[in-house]
This record gives C-alpha cells, sequence and structure tokens, in this order.
C-alpha cells in the first residue's frame, strides 16, 4: 500500500479560510444525494475540493465541474443544495497509556442511529483534521467517530503499524465514542479501510462492537501482500513459470529477513539474487518491499535495512485468518477487481471459505476497481490513472452499517 499516501492526498487536504462555502455536507434533503465540501487544496487555489455521492471529485474550480458553491449554497447539477445540520464535537481519550483525539461527527435530531469508528489506513496524516470520508457516512444519518491515530494529529504517542496495539487504540475509540452518544445509538461498530482491514476486526473482539465493515484490505498477511503483488506484476510482464519461481523464492528470502528484524535471511537473498542475475524484469519488480531489498546491497541491507523497512513494529506474517474465525459480530467485506496495492488473490477465497463454514459475513466486489475503489484508466504503458470511487461503494456501506443491503450498488456483485 505504498502510495496510500499519495491517494490520500488527492482527497485529505488542510481547512483554509479562503473557502467559498463552509467545509461539511451539502444536500437537496430527503433524496439521500450529497456533497462533501472542503476547503481548497492550498491556499492559491481558487476552488474547493468536493466529492459527490457517486464518487465523482474534484475542484469546483474545474473547468465543466458539476459542483459549485457560494456563501453556504452549493449547486449541483444546477439543483441548489443547503448545508446538512451535522454536529461536531473534539475530544481527548486515553488508549494504553496514550492520550488520542478524536472527533464525533453527528446528524441533526436525537433519534437513535448507528454509531462507526472508522479506522485508519497506514496514512500519518490527521484523521480528525483532514478525512472527507466520515462526512459521506454522517451524510447517510450515521454518527461518526474518527481518531488521529498515535503519532500523528492531535495524539500523543509514537507512530505505528503494529496492528495489536492499533487493535487497542480503536477498541478505545470505540468506547470513548459509546460514551459521548450514549442513549442516541442503535448499534455501533467498526468501519476499516486498507490496513484498517488488519485493525478493525481485531478491535471488535477487544470491545463491544457490533459489526465490522472493511473496505479494499487484506486476510493475507503483510507477507503474502507483498509478494500477491509481484505475481500480479509478473503475470503483467507475462513472464513465465521460471521467472514465477524465482520471485516465489525470493519472497521466501525477503520474508525471512523481514520477520527476523534483518537478523537472518542473507544467505537466502544471495542465493536468490545468483539464480536471477541480470534479468531484465528484476530490475523494475516491486512487490511491497521486495523489489527494493533485492536491488540493494548486501552491504547496505545490514546497514540500514531495519531502519528502511522494518521500523514500524509490522507484523509481518500477522494471521489474519484466525482473527476473523474468533469474530462473533457481522462482517462486511468490500473488494477492489482489479487492487494492484492489496490484491485479491488471497483474500477473496479465504473470505468465502469462512463464510461457507457458517460466519456471518457478506463479500462484495466492484470489478475494474483499484485501491480505494477507485476506477481508473489504463495508459498504453500499462500505468493506471485513478478518476473516481466507483458508484454504490458509499451507499452499500451506510446501507449496510444501518442494518441492510438491497438493490443495486452500482457495479457491485454480491459474492456467494
Amino acid at each position: 500500500m505504498k502510495w496510500l499516501t499519495a491517494f490520500l492526498a488527492l482527497l485529505l487536504f488542510p481547512l483554509a479560510a479562503r473557502a467559498a462555502c463552509t467545509p461539511g455536507v451539502y444536500g437537496p434533503g430527503g433524496s439521500g444525494d450529497f456533497v462533501v465540501l472542503a476547503a481548497p487544496a492550498d491556499t492559491q487555489a481558487p476552488g474547493q475540493r468536493f466529492m459527490l455521492r457517486d464518487g465523482r471529485r474534484g475542484a469546483t474550480s474545474d473547468a465543466g465541474s458539476p459542483v459549485t458553491c457560494d456563501r453556504d449554497v452549493a449547486s449541483v447539477g444546477g439543483a441548489s443544495w443547503s448545508k446538512l445540520p451535522l454536529a461536531e464535537r473534539i475530544t481527548l481519550f486515553e488508549s494504553v497509556g496514550t492520550k488520542l483525539r478524536g472527533k464525533l461527527i453527528e446528524p441533526a435530531g436525537d433519534a437513535k442511529t448507528p454509531l462507526v469508528v472508522m479506522v485508519h489506513g497506514s496514512e500519518s496524516t490527521s484523521a480528525v483534521a483532514l478525512s472527507l470520508y466520515p462526512y459521506a457516512l454522517a451524510a447517510q444519518g450515521i454518527r461518526v467517530f474518527v481518531y488521529d491515530k498515535r503519532g500523528t494529529g492531535g495524539s500523543e504517542g509514537i507512530y505505528t503499524q503494529n496492528f495489536e496495539l492499533l487493535a487497542d487504540d480503536a477498541a478505545a475509540a470505540l468506547g470513548e465514542a459509546q460514551k459521548l452518544a450514549a442513549g442516541h445509538v442503535s448499534r455501533s461498530g467498526y468501519y476499516g479501510g486498507s490496513q484498517g482491514g488488519w485493525v478493525a476486526p481485531l478491535a471488535a473482539t477487544r470491545s463491544r462492537a457490533d459489526f465490522v465493515a472493511v473496505g479494499f484490505g487484506l486476510v493475507v498477511s503483510p507477507v503474502e501482500e507483498d509478494r500477491e503483488q509481484m505475481i500480479d506484476e509478473a503475470k503483467a510482464a507475462h513472464l513465465g513459470p521460471k521467472e514465477m519461481a524465482q520471485i516465489d523464492a525470493l519472497s521466501k528470502a525477503t520474508a525471512k529477513m523481514a520477520a527476523s528484524h534483518f537478523v537472518t535471511g542473507y544467505e537466502d537473498l544471495a542465493r536468490v539474487r545468483r539464480e536471477i542475475g541480470d534479468a531484465a524484469w528484476a530490475k523494475t519488480i516491486e512487490g511491497e518491499y521486495s523489489g527494493d531489498m533485492l536491488r540493494m546491497s548486501e552491504a547496505d541491507l545490514r546497514r540500514i535495512g531495519q531502519a528502511r523497512f522494518d521500523n514500524v513494529a509490522l507484523i509481518w506474517d500477522y494471521d489474519a485468518v484466525a482473527a476473523l474465525k474468533t469474530l462473533k459480530v457481522p462482517l462486511l467485506w468490500v473488494l477492489a477487481g482489479e487492487d494492484r496495492q492489496a490484491p485479491i488473490a488471497g483474500t477473496k477465497p479465504a473470505l468465502l471459505g469462512l463464510k461457507a463454514k457458517g460466519q456471518d459475513i457478506t463479500v462484495y466486489l466492484f470489478p475494474d476497481t483499484d485501491h480505494g475503489m477507485f476506477e481508473f484508466t489504463t495508459a498504453p504503458d500499462g500505468s493506471r490513472q485513478m478518476t473516481h470511487i466507483t458508484d454504490g461503494y458509499w451507499r452499500l456501506l451506510g446501507d449496510w452499517i444501518k442494518g441492510g443491503v438491497g438493490g443495486a450498488y452500482g457495479r457491485g456483485q454480491p459474492l456467494h
């Protein structure tokens, strides 16, 4: 998920006083449609960033933009939408001796509604100050709690990707949200995107959760993620069985090195290097980390390998299936059909296998989507340009969190 930070930068941005309209959610009332508006991406930008319920995004200043806004009235396709009343509360709560900052976003009224804690991915930006995603769910009548992961934004501590510690933080966040929204919650649980797919189910086993939803996450371990990425790259390059076997050996060697925190595995990697030789594909293969490790000298790996690749306490061989087997609440898992950052080759059968054994798991797949549920165009060189979040994704999440799905969700396909 290397490009997650870059991907989030397209949707997350600092608030600026120059915004033509107050950042928030705008809608026509009654139809369920909405647009999330935020401040310009930088202080020089003439327009505001927006995201529509159907996944389209951009800036109000873009040529042909479907969204403009002036004095807290948004014009969407020629129709005037007003700002929806949402209440926001900032809070500080403690998890494992560390103060974390959170924000509760609530729709107007005292009716009981679902409450969802949004569990972050691998980004190091502030979810409280920057994220648009909570508003896409709050616009659908859901209470939403977001928090800055430890070591980011307004939270104390040291940034980490240790799933065990992050799950404790997510469980503490749910407890804080339930306390703040007491008396107004019909059911409560988690939504985890990307790396949050490893964290949210684990957190649900440690808290009073009623559900878990995951988007574009993985069931396989970080080590398997790296291997699946390289296999996808090899297939796209039409490499043969010999090269596939070498990639498999490379994955095993780098996994051994990472799992040992760069104590062992150097001999294995040296042997793989000799077998690969000067093959052209070795100069471009990436994976999550194996390509970079392959192209670093042994001296550099011994000197700075751990500092570069193993500095956030990642659990390389994390057994996500074991965690899911202990989950006692309903689970929604949404797959991106052409996910290059989190390939679904191992995740899809694992989920359907658990479902076949009786676990309450709902699986949807959106075809022709990449990480983040983004649709894309493909250039002649195979690179992708992300266009918009696929239509139906936000509606599916909203309906399922509220207790049930029905009808079509864009091109989303329920898997059985």
